[in-house]
């Protein structure tokens, strides 16, 4: 049975969510061995890799599992294995061939920014940033939307055939004292939400300006190339163009 699952985790707490060479520690890692605890050798598929640090609120993986199992009692015995930093919110049943990564029609992310120091516990959880212009910000985020090449504004070492990609939406909004930006496209390339973040960052700092963001969209010149802390950063949405029934 191919499964579907939609799940939730803190990415403070692993090494990010691909598997790695040098360390165990990683989401995918922790979920193929809660599997093979449970006698199931079932490969991992994630929507999207998210980075050390990062976090996920509705993360979609897909794996196979076999068919004597029933999905509920599953469901219980993997989610006991996974407590307390990773939460499965979800599970379905999806048609053989669904495909978590290739399916996906466009994926979304938030950051959450701070106005205020965070305490010791939200720090994992949110970026401190005294100087929002939060008009400016806006403004900026929006040169984001439409279909751009992309080639600086990701990290080097990158492994894709392609730097194009498509930002369907961006928004800004207010939740409790908390400035969040909404970034949605086709899909990112590695570290790219995090600097652009960090290019607004500047421009409401007043380092760079909305001009010289316009410039590196274009590829004209290349003006900061770090990257806003990974704590802020929330994969929050994956769209599929047909939606299967969580449990």
């Amino acid at each position: 049975m191919r499964i579907k699952a939609l799940i939730a985790y803190d990415g403070s707490r692993f090494e990010g969510f691909q598997s790695q060479k040098h360390t165990a520690n990683t989401i995918m890692g922790h979920l193929e061995r809660s599997l093979k605890n449970l006698g199931i050798s079932s490969r991992i598929v994630g929507s999207g890799r998210t980075d050390r640090g990062v976090h996920a609120t509705a993360q979609v993986i897909h794996f196979d599992l076999p068919s004597f199992w029933d999905l509920q009692r599953f469901a219980n015995y993997f989610q006991k294995s996974l407590d307390p930093f990773i939460k499965v919110r979800g599970l379905s049943l999806a048609p053989p061939r669904f495909h978590a990564r290739f399916d996906a029609k466009s994926r979304a992310y938030r950051y959450i920014l701070s106005p205020t120091p965070p305490t010791p516990f939200e720090a994992a959880y949110l970026c401190y940033e005294p100087h929002l212009n939060k008009e400016l910000i806006a403004q900026a985020l929006k040169l984001f939307e439409g279909k751009h090449d992309f080639a600086h504004f990701m990290k080097t070492g990158s492994d894709t055939k392609t730097s194009v990609r498509t930002i369907f939406r961006t928004a800004t909004y207010e939740h409790n004292g908390r400035f969040v930006l909404y970034i949605e496209g086709d899909a990112f390339l590695r570290a790219q939400i995090r600097m652009m973040v960090d290019f607004l960052l500047k421009i409401a700092r007043g380092e760079l300006t909305i001009h010289q963001l316009q410039e590196q969209l274009a590829k004209k010149n290349r003006y900061s190339t770090t990257l806003a802390p990974p704590g802020g950063l929330y994969l929050c949405r994956v769209v599929y163009s047909t939606k299967a029934a969580l449990i």
